[in-house]
């Protein structure tokens, strides 16, 4: 898979309203579009295995625990036994322990918990395509480091309290552009692709440098004032 391809996200959500809610999230972030939306275990699995027909397959699904048919943990493990490689995220209210632990063991990679904020709900989809890009940029086999970077990429990038003045939705859109990045990147070509000036990316940047999830190096070669370029760790 390389950093252009478009994620295909299917949707399960019981309820219609929040179902929509869910598609316009993913709408609203670069490099993925709504492959369908089922509104119960039944319709999810037979939107899932048209997807396949057609050779269109869902590579995200957004499942829900409590569905009106069936469970979530179910519907996971039926889709996961299709062998198809589809990454699923559950976005649910259910908060026990037990089923976090169920979810786990039938393929659910992320678990993101009702209510959630556009920021939080972007960063699981940004994660979640740079855990994938780490498993495939390397062929059928993999080396230790992509097995590690890909499985760091589903941890938070956001520890802790931000410092005053930035926003977390800022700072995963800066994240995302770093991490999914072929090359090392400057503060000036991370503003052009998000639209934000060169000052605000590298407050970001830098900060991201002090939590130790990038690296930063100078720029060798670049004329004029001295420039840096960073990479995700």
């Amino acid at each position: 898979m390389d950093s252009d391809h478009e994620l295909r996200v299917l949707i399960v959500e019981d309820d219609p309203l929040t179902a929509e809610a869910h598609a316009d999230f993913v709408r609203r972030v670069p490099g993925f579009s709504v492959a369908g939306i089922g509104l119960s275990g039944a319709e999810a699995l037979a939107t899932f295995d048209a997807l396949a027909a057609a050779g269109t397959p869902a590579d995200i699904v957004l499942l829900d625990m409590n569905l009106t048919d069936s469970h979530g943990l179910e519907v996971a493990g039926r889709m996961n036994s299709r062998g198809l490689g589809a990454d699923i995220i559950a976005i649910t209210a259910v908060r026990h322990l037990q089923v976090i632990k169920s979810a786990i063991s039938v393929g659910v990679t992320q678990y993101l918990i009702k209510p959630f904020t556009f920021a939080a709900f972007r960063e699981k989809l940004e994660n979640q395509r740079a855990f994938r890009l780490n498993l495939t940029d390397g062929g059928p086999l993999v080396t230790q480091a992509s097995v590690d970077n890909a499985l760091r990429a589903l941890r938070s990038a956001t520890p802790g309290r931000l410092p005053k003045g930035l926003i977390e939705e800022t700072l995963t859109a800066v994240s995302s552009e770093v991490r999914a990045a072929d090359t090392p990147v400057s503060a000036t070509e991370v503003g052009r692709r998000l639209d934000l000036s060169r000052v605000t990316v590298r407050r970001y940047l830098e900060h991201l440098v002090d939590t130790g999830q990038v690296l930063k190096q100078p720029r060798h070669g670049t004329p004029g004032r001295p420039e840096y370029e960073y990479r995700w760790v």
